[in-house]
């Protein structure tokens, strides 16, 4: 029987990553979108919400944890089928929700499920792109936390037109298993993908050659190991510092323009599409960069922590939003600023595949998405906090002005423990997590 053979199938494997990374986005967005119209159904506080939010992310930290181990172990063709199904059933699980506690319940399940696609995404970017390739190819992949935004926003309010709420969730929850169909079609491992030319094959596995040298043949990893590796809490520092402050805008920024600028969440707001599409700029452009110095010939790390410094710098830009006295300076600050936020989140995922085996990049991903859910955690209920207190104060926005401050200095705080942590960059051999 023959089979078709291909060229730059990698390119089809990362499509079917930056769609399932959309999909993510779109069941995760849902909430936000529509937390104008359930805070009045179900008389939610801001504190109510922030334990809905806090909830998910307790759920994605455990699920980060467990299923990064999970997927280095049955691999990223089962993984991906098992974690697209977990949150896809949980993400219509919220369409017969009756309770804040219900709520809470089906963000758990989707913060299990949605926990494992940035574990798997990366762990396949490693095995099917050349380290000089995979900074563009996170950026491509992980744009897709964007553009999930901006289709939710154009979703959600069209579902709300014709049909209702419940529907929303419904609609949105049955993606994932459209996805599943061509997954299960066009994946495997580059050793096992018949379609994939033999030209292809070779450039993948030249491009990893510099990296299997330094392994053994021992392919399982102590996963404790990880711990005590500076290049594991460094990579922990970038997340944990870090993700927290995208889940704020992800979260929050729909109610923020409802609340401050009287933007009705009811209609498509051409105010959000902005905001969120600047992060894929962000998001492909920060891979480019980085990408870009590695080909001139700048080593790995020196190139990925000069980027990071320079988008910790840019991110102080937040600081302004407090001076914003309209609804479309407030749009272009916060662009600016959600679109660094992503260039910067896609180096550090790519220093995961820089620094360790392929055997353990899923493992360490999980690791460092759970110190950034358990941020998440935390974060949600300062916001909330400090929201209803400046809330019962009669000042909102001065409350989301503190909150955009304490964004603003973040990063360079993170930027300062993780250039401490990797001053000499070793590559984690595959011998050392034994």
């Amino acid at each position: 029987m023959l089979t078709l053979k291909i060229a730059n199938y990698r390119w089809i494997i990362l499509t079917l990553l930056f769609i399932a990374t959309t999909i993510n986005y779109i069941d995760r967005q849902i909430i936000g979108l529509l937390k104008p119209i359930l805070e009045v159904e179900f008389n939610w506080t801001e504190t109510d919400f922030a334990h809905i939010v806090m909830a998910f992310t307790a759920a994605y930290a455990i699920g980060l944890l467990i299923v990064g181990r999970i997927i280095d172990k049955i691999g990223t063709r089962l993984g991906y089928i098992l974690i697209i199904a977990v949150w896809s059933v949980a993400g219509m699980f919220h369409a017969i929700a009756r309770s804040a506690f219900h709520f809470i319940l089906a963000r758990i399940g989707l913060g299990l499920g949605e926990a494992g696609n940035f574990p798997a995404a990366m762990k396949t970017v490693s095995e099917w792109f050349p380290k000089k390739e995979r900074a563009l190819a996170t950026g491509i992949f992980n744009s897709g936390t964007s553009i999930g935004v901006v289709l939710a926003l154009l979703i959600v309010p069209w579902i709300l037109r014709h049909y209702g709420w419940h529907e929303v969730f419904w609609i949105t929850g049955a993606f994932g298993f459209v996805w599943l169909i061509f997954w299960i079609i066009f994946y495997d491992l580059p050793s096992k993908q018949k379609r994939l030319s033999t030209e292809e094959y070779n450039l993948i596995i030249s491009g990893q050659e510099n990296e299997k040298k330094l392994d053994t043949d021992i392919k399982t990893v102590k996963w404790y190991k990880l711990f005590t590796l500076r290049q594991t809490w460094a990579f922990i520092t970038g997340k944990a510092l870090i993700d927290p402050i995208f889940w704020f805008f992800l979260f929050w920024l729909p109610s923020y323009f409802s609340t401050t600028f009287d933007l009705d969440l009811k209609k498509p707001s051409l105010e959000l599409m902005i905001i969120y599409a600047a992060t894929t700029i962000g998001s492909i452009g920060g891979g480019y960069f980085s990408s870009y110095l590695i080909k001139k010939g700048w080593p790995t790390m020196k190139a990925r922590k000069t980027v990071l410094f320079i988008f910790a710098i840019l991110e102080f830009s937040i600081l302004l939003a407090r001076f914003a006295t309209a609804a479309w300076m407030a749009v272009g600050i916060i662009s600016l600023a959600v679109a660094v936020h992503q260039a910067w989140a896609t180096n550090v995922f790519t220093t995961a595949s820089d620094m360790f085996p392929t055997e353990a990049v899923s493992s360490v991903v999980g690791i460092g998405g759970m110190a950034g859910a358990v941020g998440g955690i935390l974060f949600p209920l300062l916001v909330g906090s400090l929201l209803d207190s400046y809330k019962t104060a009669g000042n909102l926005i001065g409350g989301y002005n503190l909150i955009f401050t304490i964004c603003g200095f973040t990063y360079i705080t993170a930027w300062l423990i993780i250039h401490l942590l990797t001053r000499r960059h070793e590559i984690v051999k595959l011998s050392e997590l034994q």
